[in-house]
């Protein structure tokens, strides 16, 4: 697995994501590469007492403890008849690892951003949906789930928390203008929260890195570009175009590149933070961090020199 993605991974700005493609009751679902860690057939897990109705357990296939969300119990709803041949894929986003029990997996697509379309709201149920993208690979529609939203709901405390900016104290109010590209509707909003009560008020949210890119082109020529957006800050993830596209185009553009660049993510690894780091990322942190990320965007906006 982790040959495969070293390609992919060391690639800058290509806009393209590898889809897993696996199966529940026979309908097809995905997840990107970059968050697989292993595949192996499910094993013996161990039940814990008091926890959300999806968590399995937990198992230690070596030397780590593992915990097991129950994918098709969490999807339906109801209690699923385990089959022998049953497989966990291992996922590390967030810096956790967990494990996750699907049906089969069926293989690896490589395609671009842009063959991934936002589902509606009658599709991904809004923001308490679990469905970000609509991804054609071949001649098949996949559904890619957001991992992120579901660990959020199964675990809360593993999310953004608010008493992270909370304990900051009274802060000024500030009134730059800060843009967010992040498709997931619940993240951008405790985003978007988390950065008011922080002092920022003035905030715009675009659901992908192709809206914030096409409302960046219609203001480059601005007099007054840097009272229109003061930072950036990214997702990698996103259906159209990517984080790490819109970090190449955004500094690679003689004005934009001067707008500083922040890419929040649950991606940041080592071998993405190289990634980000050769496009140009003024600075990458890890979800759910928010307390470091207000820190981070008091001190670009501070040195940035943007003129606001």
């Amino acid at each position: 697995m982790d040959q495969g993605k070293n390609g992919i991974l060391l690639e800058s700005g290509t806009n393209e994501i590898e889809i897993m493609q696996f199966t529940i009751d026979g309908n097809l679902y995905g997840i990107n590469v970059a968050k697989v860690r292993e595949i192996m057939l499910a094993q013996e897990v161990r039940p814990m007492p008091h926890s959300h109705m999806a968590v399995e357990g937990i198992f230690k296939p070596r030397d780590q403890v593992i915990t097991v969300v129950d994918l098709p119990k969490y999807l339906n709803q109801r209690e699923e008849e385990k089959g022998e041949k049953d497989l966990f894929i291992i996922t590390n986003f967030n810096k956790m690892f967990i494990a996750f029990r699907v049906h089969t997996v069926v293989g690896i697509s490589r395609i671009s951003w842009q063959d991934i379309q936002k589902p509606d709201k009658t599709v991904s149920g809004g923001p308490d949906g679990v469905a970000t993208g609509i991804a054609q690979c071949g001649q098949q529609l996949v559904t890619i789930l957001d991992f992120e939203r579901i660990v959020a709901e199964i675990a809360p405390e593993t999310t953004i928390q608010m008493k992270e900016v909370e304990d900051m104290g009274y802060r000024n109010r500030s009134d730059k203008p800060i843009w967010i590209a992040e498709d997931s509707i619940l993240l951008s909003r405790m985003i978007q929260e988390a950065l008011s009560k922080a002092g920022y008020d003035n905030l715009r949210a675009f659901s992908n890195g192709a809206e914030l890119w096409e409302q960046a082109q219609k203001i480059r020529d601005s007099k007054d570009l840097f009272n229109q957006v003061a930072l950036v800050i990214t997702d990698i993830e996103m259906p159209q175009m990517d984080g790490h596209r819109l970090t190449k185009l955004m500094k690679d553009d003689a004005v934009l590149q001067r707008i500083p660049l922040i890419i929040f993510s649950s991606l940041i690894t080592p071998e993405m933070y190289i990634k980000g780091k050769q496009l140009g990322a003024d600075e990458q942190l890890s979800k759910p961090e928010i307390g470091h990320l207000i820190g981070v965007i008091d001190h670009l906006l501070e040195v940035s020199g943007n003129g606001i």
